[in-house]
């Protein structure tokens, strides 16, 4: 037996230390995260896409143009022009054709029949995307641990938004009333669209960094921040869906003052006796004062998280914050250009496309709140 040295533990083992392996969290296959991560943004950039189509949509009057709902067959548009009279003819059926479109003639119904068309074939593209993309991470083992249940729900929310949206055309189709859409149904069908963008998001966030960064990372989060961010969050989504309030009845169209409407601090014609109830969703003075003030509140808050996230002792979540801020102001002065000039639909757009990278911007920020990136004393993140 050969002698041991004076110096070493009698615990110490003599054999060559074996290779170093990763836990559980390293376990999953390289490269999954990423590209999961590569395809949420895919989704991300579809599904913006599809908001913004929406919102052409609505804003051209377009949404009730094809009057069934034909997820399989209707891929498909008119093929000849017996299709397209027949298509034509099925409209001449609804109001909104009686009272709004009376002189419309053919080539007109098919300028419209294109922006409802592919906004709902944008629809069945995302839904392939996420199945194919789902489907070949799922066989191929490719999912980390976890993280199939939220694939899963992302699926099931775009089929769920798919019914929503023909319970929202059904509206304006089923009635011997409306000549447009429900706005409350409007609203759920957009409040649902920006979910799933927010969901897309978050994850997205959290694929671009590992498992054990992010433990490391929420050790060091800090928890007011995120509770602020998370309220500001919220607001957002809520001034979102009165945003969408006012643009189911058109109420942007009709005040066109600004700071006040029609000259009025507060509109006389700000509650009507014979709605009740009805005039949160129906009277346009009282839908856009209410959007107005939320508005102001919003970004009142916004200011209070921002100044808050100034304590913060991590440079990446000031940073995330301060852009956040300006994205705010950016939205704020886009939403009164678009009453000053009665939402046309370039500056409508822009405006709808600012709700989504501000919506983003916050998820974001919160995001940094939550799990902060580290930063070394001479400012490099790691």
């Amino acid at each position: 037996m050969a002698k041991r040295p004076i110096f070493q533990d009698v615990t110490e083992d003599t054999k060559p230390a074996a290779p170093a392996t990763g836990g559980m969290i390293d376990a999953a296959p390289k490269g999954a995260r990423r590209a999961i991560r590569a395809w949420l943004i895919v989704l991300f950039v579809l599904v913006s896409a599809m908001i913004a189509l929406g919102g052409a949509t609505r804003l051209t009057g377009s949404g009730l143009s094809i009057t069934e709902w034909a997820p399989v067959t209707g891929a498909l548009p008119p093929m000849n022009e017996a299709d397209w009279q027949a298509e034509f003819d099925a409209y001449k059926q609804i109001p909104q054709y009686a009272e709004v479109n009376p002189d419309m003639e053919l080539a007109g119904f098919k300028r419209i029949y294109w922006w409802e068309w592919s906004h709902r074939q944008l629809g069945r593209i995302i839904g392939l995307v996420w199945a194919a993309g789902f489907l070949w991470f799922l066989l191929r083992r490719r999912i980390p641990t976890g993280w199939t249940p939220r694939l899963l729900i992302l699926g099931a929310l775009g089929g769920l938004q798919g019914a929503i949206g023909w319970w929202m055309v059904y509206s304006g189709v089923a009635t011997t009333t409306l000549t447009s859409v429900a706005s409350y149904r409007l609203a759920v069908h957009l409040g649902l669209a920006f979910a799933i963008l927010g969901l897309i998001a978050w994850y997205a966030l959290h694929l671009s960094r590992s498992e054990a960064d992010l433990m490391r990372a929420r050790r060091a989060g800090e928890a007011k921040l995120f509770s602020m961010s998370t309220g500001l969050m919220h607001f957002a989504f809520l001034q979102i869906l009165l945003g969408a309030l006012v643009a189911g009845i058109d109420a942007g169209r009709q005040y066109t003052g600004w700071p006040t409407m029609g000259g009025e601090w507060i509109p006389a014609a700000i509650w009507d006796g014979t709605l009740g109830w009805r005039n949160f969703f129906e009277n346009p003075a009282l839908v856009q004062f209410i959007h107005r003030m939320s508005g102001y509140l919003l970004a009142i808050f916004a200011v209070v998280v921002w100044l808050r996230a100034r304590r913060s002792p991590h440079p990446v979540t000031r940073g995330a914050f301060t852009v956040m801020l300006v994205a705010m102001a950016v939205q704020i002065g886009l939403g009164i250009m678009n009453v000053i000039h009665a939402s046309p639909l370039p500056l409508a757009l822009t405006h709808q496309i600012g709700a989504v990278a501000l919506f983003t911007l916050i998820i974001r920020a919160r995001h940094h709140a939550r799990f902060p990136h580290e930063t070394s004393v001479r400012g490099v993140r790691k």
